[in-house]
């Protein structure tokens, strides 16, 4: 779990910044118990295990990059669900004390399309191409070579107009 890795050691990190700058240590009682568990967990990544975490995060960028290859052999677009599930309800992702790190993992199976995604900093761009019996909107991630966010916003732009959703409401909204 070499995301789990970053992600943990980063938020260590940045809880020890965020006490700097307010002038104090950051405690439990400051944060969401999951960043609490996950700050606490990034204690634990040694050096060795962030270089490694980092390392195969590099590795992967570079087979992604490749899949776009600019030689024109490659892709344009990748077409994805944007999300693995529809929408859940509020509350779905808390994390308890005793497990602090439940809806760390359960939002794993939520969203196993858009991670790498963040993780290699390729552009990508969700667009609710159709909505679910509830009225709720159902995401299509479109992800395109580095540096592409041109191409992404010109095939929004044309699927927008072929299906207009700046009008739809979900039933409850904010």
């Amino acid at each position: 779990m070499q995301f789990g890795a970053v992600w943990a050691a980063d938020c260590s990190y940045l809880l020890t910044d965020w006490g700097k700058k307010v002038g104090r240590e950051v405690t439990a009682d400051d944060v969401e118990i999951l960043t609490w568990g996950l700050a606490e967990l990034g204690k634990a990544v040694t050096a060795a295990q962030l270089v490694e975490a980092v390392t195969e995060a590099m590795k992967a960028n570079r087979i992604a990059a490749a899949w776009w290859d600019e030689d024109g052999d490659g892709f344009d677009l990748l077409l994805t669900p944007t999300l693995g599930e529809p929408s859940v309800t509020h509350g779905t992702f808390d994390s308890t004390p005793e497990e602090p790190l439940s809806g760390f993992f359960r939002a794993a199976s939520f969203v196993p399309f858009t991670a790498q995604f963040n993780v290699s900093g390729q552009p990508g761009i969700s667009l609710p191409m159709h909505w679910n019996d509830d009225g709720l909107p159902i995401g299509s991630q479109l992800v395109a070579a580095f540096g592409r966010e041109d191409l992404l916003l010109q095939v929004a732009a044309q699927l927008e107009t072929a299906q207009p959703w700046a009008d739809r409401r979900p039933p409850v909204f904010a």
